[in-house]
Formats: C-alpha cells, structure tokens, sequence
C-alpha cells in the first residue's frame, strides 16, 4: 500500500536510505545520515506541493518516493520537481520502485507539475533501466562529477514531460 508518509516514518525512510550510501553509486551521498540531520528536509516536503510516499506491506516500510522542488525559489522553475526514490534491500526487483514512481507521477500531475527529473549516477544501471521503462529520457549528462575514493561517474538527468 502506498500511502504519504509520516514523520514516524523518518528512521524506516533513513534506513532504506543508508543502504543506498553504503551500497555507492545509488546516491552521491559517502556518509549515512540520521535523523537530525533529515528532520528539517522531511518538514519542507509538504504534502500540498512536494510529498514523499511510502510502500507499507506487513507493517514494514519497502520503499519511499518524493517530489522535491527544482531550485528552490526560482518562480519560471515552479511547475517541475525532482522526483528521488529508494528501495529496501530485501524488496528490489519486485515492482515496488515502479509502483512508486507511477503514484508519484500521477500526484506530480495533480499538483500540476509539467515536468518531473531525476539525477542518477550513471553507475545506477537499474535505477536507469526503471526510469526508462516508465517513459523516463535522457535530458543531459554530467560526466565523472562524483568521486568514491577515486572512482568517478557521472550524473544522468533523466526527464519525463508530464
């Protein structure tokens, strides 16, 4: 069940979260985050204009989808969002990422965004293969930007005209 998440849910989402740090190439984040550090972030996602989604199933959290804004401020970017999504470790490969990203994208349309984005390490060849697979096309590269402990990849930006 994919349902809006709540602040309860911060140490599940932080949790499926720090899997991806520690795994690399899924976010460019090195280190883990806690909870303080992600308390204010979880509050500026308000549900009327930039939501974060939950996956429930047996009362455990499976995976998390959220809508964020494109530079922040900047009025002429209002109608599109950055769309960020993670799954549990014993959950990947079972639909729930594409579950998400549709639910996020019908609420995008809802909250009447034209364009949603995502920023992918292109090491990620899943999370490459989910976006494509959802309609999701490349829209610009920033080769070898990150760096772990030497190795370098790039960001992907891959969008979807809503």
């Amino acid at each position: 069940m994919i349902r809006l998440a709540h602040q309860d849910d911060l140490e599940a989402i932080l949790e499926i979260y720090n899997q991806a740090v520690r795994a690399q190439f899924e976010t460019a984040d090195t280190k883990e985050v806690e909870i303080k550090d992600r308390l204010q972030w979880f509050r500026d996602h308000m549900v009327n204009t930039y939501p974060i989604f939950v996956n429930e199933q047996n009362q455990q959290i499976t995976g998390w989808v959220s809508l964020s804004p494109y530079r922040k401020g900047r009025k002429a970017l209002r109608f599109t969002a950055e769309i960020s999504y993670y799954v549990h470790n014993k959950y990947k490969r079972q639909g729930i990422g594409s579950k998400l990203i549709q639910h996020a994208i019908q609420k995008a349309r809802i909250l009447k965004f034209k364009n949603l984005f995502a920023i992918v390490l292109d090491e990620n060849k899943p999370s490459i293969h989910v976006l494509k697979k959802l309609g999701f096309q490349q829209w610009g590269h920033m080769p070898n930007i990150a760096d772990f402990d030497g190795v370098e990849c790039g960001h992907v930006y891959y969008g979807l005209r809503l």
